[in-house]
């Protein structure tokens, strides 16, 4: 067991590991356990500490409460401080538990039985550490029973009671994957818009022959955009055979053996990919030049911890995400598999893949329309490139490794707490201007834009009798030439028209798509 003392609680700083603060304070909670306890974790996207002032100071990363708020110098202080202000961590959790042992767990429960937070940290111990301490059982005439998971903090579901401890687990996970999310302001005025019902209505006011040759476009659209990310440009009938493959999301439960089955849709040739579960480490980013030697951006969860993580991730999928937001779910499972990156190659399409599951199971998108997630990432991919890297980059240098002799990376520490308990709040947050941008500029696009199609497509039938391809190729040379049919097309492709049939031509492509 590691011993604190008191006045490493308490001591005055101006910058904890290499983050200044906004003045000079005493740290609290998490940065203080942290601190105290030399815990090698990634720094919550927001710290505490008590300042002078006698009002909360909330600037940049830091969170500056009063000298009221100051916990008492002692690891139970600091714990209480932190479920009460700061909501949970559980990868500070864990290690801290780990760091701090059983017995000191032990007397703080022993010391304040029927304290709800006392008794919260007694349930987080043993469910974290998977092992029971030496107490008995809450009695029955202890308090109401208490939620685990402040739920007007952060997201949880409606949980199980544990009689042991006398609260409600209402953990929206299991012990092998339970990304967590802030009920943030952003993520709060996304909810209210209740995007999903707009979507509703807007396809509602769509013929049915209209909606659906809109969803086969945003289909294919995605599926293209998928690919794009990830910088490829496949052969027509991969795309589309990908773009059918996410048509069908939602109607099968996710386990690896549907994991294996998409990923053998993504890849297409196997010759020389191995597909399956990463059997060693795994990275993203480039090689030195000159020797070959892995330069990585991201370091993926170790292959010995993949079983357990996909088992994680398949219970999320299953009994309690239902219970959270789609979107909110959505961005929890498909981020954590992409930084768990469980294969060789398709993970960022499996990823994306992901999103569509969770938002068609939880009947988010209207029937038969899938939204176009993956452009949208795309118009923004600059904002998906920091949100990804922002993650990566907190984890990079808590992560022991070296180079392999096939220029791969071999983690030398246990690292599988980054990637089942990390904040994913960022991602929510992302994920959702991706969906309203898809509700309120793309699927409302479409609609428009075929529409004016079939107006432009009506009016040129009635000056010559063209097949579909023909009227296409009309329409993409106007389109290109500003409503105008260039030289070339009326000397080629449109010799057969007339100067009058040309003229009427462009003036049908002027009615319908010029506002």
């Amino acid at each position: 067991m590691s011993m604190v003392e008191n006045d490493q609680f308490s001591h005055t700083t101006s910058v904890f590991r290499t983050v200044p603060l906004p003045e000079e304070g005493i740290l609290a909670g998490y940065t203080a356990l942290i601190e105290a306890y030399d815990l090698q974790v990634p720094l919550p996207y927001q710290m505490a500490a008590i300042g002078k002032r006698h009002r909360v100071l909330h600037k940049g990363v830091w969170r500056l409460y009063t000298p009221r708020h100051q916990p008492a110098a002692t690891l139970e202080g600091h714990l209480t401080f932190a479920l009460r202000y700061e909501g949970l961590n559980l990868t500070i959790l864990n290690r801290l538990f780990r760091a701090c042992g059983a017995q000191a767990v032990t007397e703080i429960v022993r010391g304040a039985p029927t304290g709800r937070f006392a008794r919260r940290i007694w349930f987080l111990y043993e469910w974290l550490t998977d092992s029971r301490l030496d107490i008995d059982d809450a009695p029955r005439a202890t308090a109401s029973y208490v939620d685990v998971l402040d739920t007007d903090m952060q997201w949880g579901v409606k949980g199980t009671a544990s009689a042991r401890h006398r609260v409600y687990n209402n953990l929206p996970g299991t012990r092998d994957f339970c990304p967590l999310v802030f009920r943030t302001p952003v993520l709060r005025r996304y909810i209210d818009l209740n995007l999903s019902a707009h979507a509703q209505s807007v396809v509602s006011k769509v013929p049915r022959d209209l909606l659906a040759r809109t969803a086969a476009f945003l289909l294919l659209k995605d599926s293209k955009s998928s690919y794009a990310i990830e910088g490829e440009h496949p052969p027509q009938d991969r795309i589309q055979r990908w773009g059918q493959a996410i048509g069908q999301a939602g109607k099968r439960q996710i386990d690896l053996t549907e994991l294996l089955r998409l990923q053998h849709i993504v890849i297409g040739d196997e010759r020389f990919v191995r597909l399956g579960l990463r059997k060693e480490g795994g990275f993203v980013g480039e090689h030195d030049r000159e020797n070959g030697a892995p330069l990585p951006d991201h370091i993926s969860a170790r292959a010995e911890d993949l079983d357990g993580l996909i088992a994680g991730m398949v219970a999320f999928d299953g009994e309690d995400r239902p219970q959270l937001d789609a979107v909110i779910a959505a961005a929890v499972l498909a981020f954590g598999f992409v930084y768990v990156h469980p294969f060789e190659d398709g993970n960022g399409r499996l990823h994306r893949y992901l999103i569509h599951h969770v938002l068609a199971q939880g009947g988010y998108n209207p029937a038969g329309v899938v939204f176009p997630v993956s452009s949208a990432i795309l118009d923004r991919i600059e904002e998906y490139k920091a949100v990804l890297e922002g993650h990566s980059a907190r984890l990079l240098p808590l992560i022991e490794w070296r180079p392999t002799a096939s220029n791969n990376v071999k983690v030398l520490n246990d690292t599988a707490d980054f990637y089942r308990y990390f904040d994913a709040t960022p991602h929510a947050e992302f994920l959702y201007a991706c969906v309203q941008q898809t509700i309120d500029q793309d699927l409302p696009r479409e609609i428009d834009f075929l529409r004016r199609y079939d107006l432009f497509r009506s009016n040129i039938q009635r000056i010559a009798d063209m097949p579909d391809r023909t009227l296409d190729l009309l329409f993409r040379l106007l389109h290109q030439n500003n409503g105008i049919l260039s030289r070339r097309g009326r000397e080629k492709e449109f010799a057969e028209l007339t100067d009058p049939e040309v003229q009427q031509a462009q003036d049908a492509y002027a009615l319908a798509f010029t506002d």
